[in-house]
């Protein structure tokens, strides 16, 4: 078995032993809350904290990318803009509304906004914050968020946080089932047609669990047509298509050129750029609106400096055009991966008895650019299967994505592409995966539902010991 895997699986396993029972003495508080623990741990689903890997281990997990952050690139630079710093204050000491809002902040959103061709930036603490911060801030009572069914899971805090009259989500990717519920919209309140009343649509321009492209420049248009009086807006989180997609990496809204046309950008520096921090990109309004009335602006301390000063730096090196060559290669890794894997011979037979399917792959030969996220779709819990594979016998790390986090019927392994990624380890991570769809094959074939495959027989092993 392998090490890593090994490792992390003892250790999740051990953490899924009941607790409440031996607590009898303790406050009740306690006891309640490993009560709640352990219905999870029961079923095995409780999440944990997971080691970290060395670099022996194949990584299709992590959010390096581009590889900023294992090269030491983005350590070298951050440690340069210190050093021509020297004199530096440690903490914000203060909100932005009071004693944060400092120079060196404030000089370096204007820099990030320049770069991606705003009329302002707003740098926070994560890019979660940001979601959190900006959708309260923005909604009125009466106005009403539209949102993609699969956007993150900190888009549907912000709503929650909001005073927004209505929250309705459409089909994943679908203008149609957009349209369907702006008319819809329209037809039950005046506001929105007269302009009273806005309406505020969430997407993502690359979906961190299925790896699809938003059709940005469709949606766009629709709500152009449909609201000829500006009072329907995108909000957009480039978490994932930063680095990834665009010029210079700078996101899909740069390569379609919708700088102008798209009220808000959520992006992020602690993935592709290698650092931390979230930024919003968007207009002195919202900037204005942001500071008077996001509870985070007011009631948290602003950004330090060695966190602004991380975010600036890796937002320079990634767009500066020094970070294409590794672009470029994410690009060819993946539809390696996609080759290697639809042109084996067992292809054609796994896909077609669902044991594998991976809809991103499909025609991926005429599309301009491909995701670095790949979702392995599976039957339901045979993602699970497919993960101790990977872990206990290829030695690679991707984790099984399991309901609630995706759909009931669309569990996965999701697999993420990076420049340190060679063309050698991808076409072996490829022939694992292979291994376990015909292994899964040959169980089916045999009709015996008591056969296990070999990885998950290696996991019980695990269980006994723990």
């Amino acid at each position: 078995m392998a090490a890593y895997g090994t490792q992390m699986f003892s250790g999740y396993l051990a953490a899924m032993n009941p607790r409440a029972g031996a607590m009898k003495g303790a406050p009740a508080f306690y006891r309640n809350l490993e009560a709640m623990l352990d219905v999870r741990r029961a079923r095995h689903d409780l999440l944990t904290a997971k080691p970290r890997w060395d670099e022996t281990v194949g990584d299709y997990t992590s959010s390096d990318f581009l590889s900023l952050n294992r090269s030491g690139r983005v350590r070298e630079l951050f440690l340069a803009e210190l050093a021509a710093h020297p004199q530096f204050v440690l903490s914000a000491s203060g909100s932005r509304v009071q004693f944060g809002n400092y120079e060196y902040l404030c000089e370096t959103e204007e820099e990030i906004a320049r770069i991606f061709k705003a009329e302002t930036a707003i740098i926070t603490h994560s890019g979660f914050m940001a979601n959190v911060a900006v959708l309260p801030a923005i909604a009125m009572p009466g106005d009403a968020f539209v949102y993609d069914e699969a956007v993150h899971a900190s888009s549907h805090d912000g709503m929650a946080l909001s005073k927004a009259e209505h929250k309705i989500s459409f089909a994943h990717n679908d203008v149609d089932a957009l349209r369907e519920v702006l008319e819809k919209l329209s037809k039950e309140n005046q506001g929105f047609v007269t302009g009273a009343n806005s309406i505020i649509i969430l997407v993502e321009s690359v979906y961190s669990m299925d790896g699809d492209i938003c059709p940005l420049q469709e949606m766009v248009a629709l709500t152009k047509e449909m609201f000829p009086m500006g009072n329907a807006q995108f909000v957009i989180d480039e978490a994932q298509g930063i680095g990834i997609i665009g010029p210079n990496g700078c996101g899909l809204v740069a390569l379609l050129g919708l700088e102008k046309d798209i009220a808000i950008r959520i992006h992020m520096a602690s993935k592709a750029a290698g650092s931390t921090g979230g930024i919003v990109l968007c207009n002195q309004t919202i900037r204005s609106v942001m500071i008077s009335h996001a509870r985070y602006m007011i009631y948290a301390g602003a950004p330090s400096f060695p966190m602004v000063a991380g975010i600036r730096v890796g937002i320079r090196e990634l767009t500066s055009g020094a970070c294409q060559e590794a672009q470029d290669y994410v690009q060819r890794a993946v539809r390696h991966f996609f080759n290697q894997v639809t042109s084996h011979p067992s292809w054609d037979a796994v896909n077609d008895e669902g044991i594998l399917r991976i809809p991103v792959a499909e025609d991926h030969e005429s599309r301009p650019f491909v995701s670095h996220i790949v979702p392995l779709r599976t039957r339901v819990g045979d993602e699970k299967h497919l993960s101790r594979h990977l872990l206990l016998i290829a030695n690679a790390n991707a984790y099984a994505i399991s309901f609630p986090i995706v759909p009931k019927n669309k569990t996965r392994v999701r697999l993420v592409f990076h420049a340190h990624n060679s063309l050698a380890e991808v076409e072996k991570l490829a022939g694992h995966v292979m291994d376990w769809a015909e292994e899964m094959l040959r169980i089916d074939e045999e009709g015996d539902d008591e056969v296990l495959p070999k990885a998950t027989r290696m996991y019980q092993a695990l269980e006994v010991a723990a």
